[in-house]
């Protein structure tokens, strides 16, 4: 199956300014900066994207303005809990300038599996866009069922792409032995690239890609090139970058906005309910940056 997007996809933090309003000027210069530093594709508006603290016309007049700004394709998150408006958002993202959609799993209301299944149905019926599902129970509280992917991966047609962060290789070994000719399986973790690679997966939809991603196309790259130990060794040196995207004190969102702004890139503080980030991110943000600077310099 051709590859629609590419193998690092980068899960895009969204800027604000000082006031916390949309800043697009600074989307857009993200956008290229990823570009630019090994990033094949965008998910825009997702979690790590602020999406729950975004309007519809905040959500598309970003996507919007992403799409014009770069060559690389950009996939719209329109996913929610309320299949309406779900519809709504979807139907929308091609006219935006999407070149996919980005559809979570319905979360906090815990729909049944046949509630889901109707659901993704429903959303891919409603655009002509490839859409890649992405299931993440931590956050939705319910999981998708293989037998629900099953079905969704063979018989509907635009739904061509997996967002795995289920923390379950066997089960996306399952997935892929079973269906793989019919999708594409993304890491949903970072840290899970590598194992996931192992079993199928063709690349990752990455948080920590903000500053990492010459690395993960490297080890994509060695991976399938058949160099198990390069693989290893440069899974070894993103471990630090890891550890440092999600903490208990500072999530995705915080700590990649930390990192961006430690290296002069003003993509503002999140807005609430997350706060800014705590004293001493920015720090280790630095650290975590100057050390892989360093492992990039032993390299050459």
């Amino acid at each position: 199956m051709a590859k629609h997007w590419g193998k690092v996809l980068t899960a895009m933090v969204t800027p604000f300014d000082d006031d916390g309003r949309l800043n697009l000027d600074m989307a857009r210069d993200l956008a290229r900066h990823l570009a630019d530093n090994g990033s094949d594709a965008l998910v825009l508006a997702a979690t790590t994207g602020e999406a729950p603290t975004l309007s519809d016309a905040e959500r598309f007049d970003l996507i919007r303005a992403v799409s014009e700004a770069v060559a690389i394709p950009v996939l719209a998150g329109a996913g929610s809990n309320d299949t309406r408006h779900a519809l709504e958002m979807t139907a929308k993202a091609a006219d935006a300038g999407a070149a996919g959609a980005f559809l979570v799993s319905p979360y906090y209301n815990r729909p049944p599996q046949a509630g889901i299944e109707a659901h993704f149905r429903a959303l891919a019926a409603a655009t002509r866009l490839p859409v890649m599902i992405y299931d993440v129970p931590g956050r939705t509280g319910r999981r998708i069922a293989h037998e629900v992917l099953l079905r969704l991966f063979r018989e509907v047609d635009n739904i061509v792409a997996f967002k795995d962060a289920t923390c379950d290789p066997a089960a996306a070994a399952r997935l892929v032995a079973e269906a793989g000719e019919h999708f594409e399986l993304y890491s949903g973790d970072d840290a899970l690239t590598l194992p996931l690679l192992a079993v199928g997966a063709v690349g990752v939809v990455g948080t920590s890609t903000h500053w990492t991603g010459p690395e993960f196309a490297a080890m994509i790259a060695a991976f399938e090139n058949g160099d198990t130990r390069r693989a290893r060794e440069i899974n070894a040196a993103l471990q630090a970058s890891y550890a440092y995207a999600n903490t208990d004190d500072s999530v995705y969102s915080m700590s990649v906005k930390a990192m961006l702004r430690s290296q002069g890139l003003a993509v503002g503080e999140c807005r609430l309910p997350l706060p800014r980030a705590p004293a001493g991110v920015e720090a280790r943000a630095a650290e975590v940056w100057r050390d892989l600077q360093n492992w990039r310099s032993r390299q050459r």
